[in-house]
């Protein structure tokens, strides 16, 4: 049986690819252990600059596995089923909140749990043929792994409630002019286009990037003289770093700064 996540590492990028193709990268437990165990990995090793998620197959991932889901059947208590949940949801605060830059690169239908993890990444590459569906009303559902946060801050509550409560594909085109998606290629320049982004983040100024994710994160939660304050330490530590004064001498000597990430 072939592993569920599998996991490749070049030059600073990490690329996940969920590998559950026969049923569309659909959500099963030891995909979402793979993930539990991938992600915060990833994000202590100081050798990987970029982690980029994808989907093998035709698909990004149709989301839970319906196949699975027991209903009313389920032995376990309501307590113990959302427990279980909750740890799962650990993975894509992971993925989230992550100090590395993060890419999805949607190669297909992105629904329901897929769809949160799609969105959960810095930058949301896709295919023109690429559809994203909010799919949990189609099944009696309310939506997890975040979706309802990550949709809302992209385009709104309202706009989101919509989205959700319709349960309609999405276009790649409606999803980029609504501000969901960063970028759409054609479907054979869609792993190069990825490749080529996350290489240049690889090749940039990773600490820079670090603290610039810290501080809109804490622009998402914090009050002005939070996020003032937050900017003026990261600012602080940065002009201090060996890459700030690489990037002064390049400046000078009318070259491409080479930064170390220090």
């Amino acid at each position: 049986m072939e592993h569920p996540l599998l996991q490749k590492i070049e030059n600073g990028v990490a690329t996940l690819t969920l590998n559950r193709p026969e049923s569309l990268n659909a959500f099963s437990e030891g995909l979402f252990d793979a993930l539990g165990e991938a992600i915060p990995r990833l994000n202590r090793d100081p050798a990987i600059a970029v982690i980029v998620l994808t989907g093998a197959g035709r698909a990004f991932s149709a989301g839970g596995d319906i196949k699975a889901m027991k209903g009313t059947t389920s032995s376990l208590t309501f307590e113990a089923r959302s427990d279980e949940l909750k740890r799962k949801h650990e993975a894509i605060i992971a993925l989230h909140e992550s100090p590395k830059v993060t890419i999805s690169s949607i190669n297909g239908v992105a629904a329901g749990a897929g769809l949160g993890w799609a969105l959960a990444c810095d930058f949301r590459l896709a295919a023109k043929s690429a559809r994203l569906i909010s799919s949990f009303v189609k099944i009696g559902l309310s939506g997890d792994n975040g979706g309802t946060y990550f949709l809302s801050r992209l385009v709104g509550v309202a706009k989101a409630q919509e989205l959700f409560l319709l349960g309609e594909p999405i276009s790649s085109e409606d999803a980029l002019r609504l501000g969901i998606l960063s970028r759409v290629f054609d479907d054979s320049d869609l792993a190069d286009g990825t490749a080529r982004l996350a290489a240049g983040f690889a090749q940039g100024a990773t600490l820079a990037h670090r603290w610039i994710k810290s501080n809109f994160q804490r622009a998402t939660h914090g009050t002005l003289q939070e996020v003032l304050d937050s900017e003026a330490i990261n600012t602080v530590r940065l002009a201090t770093s060996a890459d700030h004064t690489e990037a002064i001498t390049a400046f000078k000597e009318k070259r491409k700064p080479v930064f170390q990430g220090r």
